[in-house]
């Protein structure tokens, strides 16, 4: 196999082993690797190493491992105010320096990618995207670094965003527009067809909530959820809340449930890997984010028929029509969240109709095979060499 029919993922580091940023390129990394590409992937080296990734090594995927230096307090991606690089950013050189792709692909869980790996690629000429699949109003650059990075996104190939709100949240984070941007969507973990019926009430009438989402309040905020529950109004209606995922901060999330005074109404189920079976339990996904790309927990429930109360942050807005599709809290607060919670409970009766306008709605905005469409868009910018070896292998 040349190196003109090689591609390069690079999975930027965060928390987790695997999260929803890292299915996009993942399920994309093996189908190039079906059509006989060579495909090689920078990953972090956790301990162990997750299922997903030893599944890319089985189908052929050449993994170039790094060391877990992730640190809550000190990213070692990010200490790059000057041209001082870590030895993340040397690692990731020296393998696309070894490999010399067809298309360089940078995968990242927030914002944009370490600059200097796009200024690497920019200066010798190698061909690369990058895909950013979060943003927060937090962040901001300084003026030398904002440059950087203007000069050298205007290098890469396409800069994929999962949202059109996490793409023009970038261009005022840079000071610029990103002239070759383009919105990009995730597969989901669930049957594009999948119809689970909608479930009865419990005992006394009793609704059914979820939240899903990694245990990670500051950007998933479940203690605006709590806080919002919170209350004698909610505590003389008939609901649970079932909290669906794993993190770091599971245990604090519960110690504030039962400071609330909801410990018998919030149950932590843990994570879950059948997304159908969430919601033939639940009716409402809760999506109370601080800030986000384009959560696919969101687009599954969506997809199931169930109606969605959310924070109105990066992508939500482009995907729920509120008071149709269901219902947008003006800010990731708790005063904003219980009144989008209060428009709800009033049109609750109909709350299986606006499921239903949901899943009609969502599958007009989200094709049913994100990763075959973004495996053609990365072949066809690799350039017209790689297209071309494709159609002979084809006939």
């Amino acid at each position: 196999m040349t190196a003109s029919q090689r591609f390069i993922f690079v999975a930027i580091p965060n928390a987790d082993p695997w999260s929803g940023a890292e299915e996009l390129w993942g399920r994309t990394a093996l189908d190039l690797v079906s059509k006989g590409f060579a495909v090689s992937a920078s990953v972090t080296e956790f301990s162990p190493l997750h299922p997903r990734v030893l599944e890319l090594q089985r189908h052929g995927v050449e993994l170039w491992l790094r060391p877990e230096w992730y640190s809550w307090h000190q990213h070692p991606w990010r200490r790059l105010s000057s041209r001082g690089k870590g030895p993340m950013i040397h690692e990731v050189e020296r393998l696309v320096a070894a490999r010399a792709p067809a298309l360089c692909i940078f995968n990242e869980g927030n914002a944009l990618p370490p600059v200097d790996l796009l200024e690497f690629c920019a200066e010798r000429r190698l061909p690369f995207v990058t895909v950013s699949h979060a943003n927060k109003e937090a962040v901001w650059y300084p003026g030398d670094r904002a440059a950087r990075y203007r000069s050298a996104l205007a290098a890469a190939r396409r800069c994929f965003f999962v949202s059109e709100a996490n793409l023009r949240l970038s261009e005022k984070q840079i000071g610029g527009a990103i002239g070759n941007a383009e919105i990009v969507r995730n597969p989901v973990n669930i049957s594009y067809d999948a119809a689970p019926d909608w479930p009865p009430l419990g005992e006394h009438g009793e609704w059914r909530f979820a939240c899903v989402g990694r245990l990670y309040p500051s950007a998933k905020g479940q203690d605006i959820l709590l806080e919002a529950l919170t209350g004698p109004l909610w505590r003389a209606r008939p609901w649970r809340l079932n909290i669906y995922g794993d993190g770091l901060m599971r245990q604090s999330l519960e110690w504030l449930a039962a400071d609330l005074g909801l410990a018998d109404r919030v149950v932590f189920a843990g994570f879950s890997t059948n997304v159908e079976e969430i919601w033939a339990a639940n009716h409402v996904l809760l999506m109370p984010s601080r800030f986000e790309g384009l959560p696919l927990a969101v687009v599954e429930a969506m997809l199931c028929g169930r109606p969605v109360v959310a924070t109105d942050v990066a992508g939500h807005a482009e995907i729920i029509e509120d008071g149709v599709t269901g219902f947008l809290a003006d800010a990731p607060t708790a005063a904003s969240l219980s009144a989008a919670l209060e428009r709800f409970w009033e049109r609750r009766s109909e709350a299986e109709a606006i499921g239903k306008a949901a899943a009609s709605r969502i599958r007009q905005l989200i094709p049913p095979d994100p990763v075959r469409i973004f495996s053609e868009k990365l072949r066809k910018l690799a350039g017209p060499r790689v297209s071309g070896e494709l159609a002979v292998a084809q006939r």
